[in-house]
């Protein structure tokens, strides 16, 4: 696995009990790279997910952000590098804008969601990084 990739997943691997759910997956998602990940009902979608965002633990394998093994790390400390999850309906905050929204990640991966209450002008960092994710969309 390539240390400049934003993701590596090598042997990835869970069981519970004797069913194994994900099975020696490996991949390598270099920076700026998109994907989708789809399948049927049943196929370890979530599963692989839950393992990438730290909700389970792998029986084997290893999970790379950057260069950084994080196969151990807590879940909490995953989005500080960059690795979160979304839900498919997400009605926590039904009244952001997409933009505020990707605003709100970005400020807890920076450490400044603990202010929330601030209006986001005074944060300028992360109003720029919210404007170039939007303009890296096709």
């Amino acid at each position: 696995m390539s240390s400049a990739s934003a993701l590596s997943v090598s042997g990835l691997t869970v069981a519970f009990g004797g069913i194994v759910a994900v099975n020696g997956v490996t991949l390598d998602l270099p920076v700026g790279a998109r994907h989708a990940l789809i399948g049927p009902n049943g196929a370890g979608k979530t599963t692989f997910v839950n393992l990438l965002t730290g909700t389970l633990k792998p029986t084997a394998g290893t999970i790379r952000i950057g260069a950084k093994d994080v196969t151990r790390l807590e879940t909490r400390s995953r989005p500080k590098l960059g690795l979160t999850r979304t839900f498919q309906l997400n009605t926590l905050f039904p009244h952001l804008t997409p933009l505020a929204a990707v605003s709100l990640a970005i400020a807890e991966r920076d450490d400044l969601a603990g202010i929330w209450w601030k209006r986001l002008r005074r944060f300028a960092a992360v109003r720029d990084d919210a404007e170039a994710s939007r303009a890296t969309l096709p």
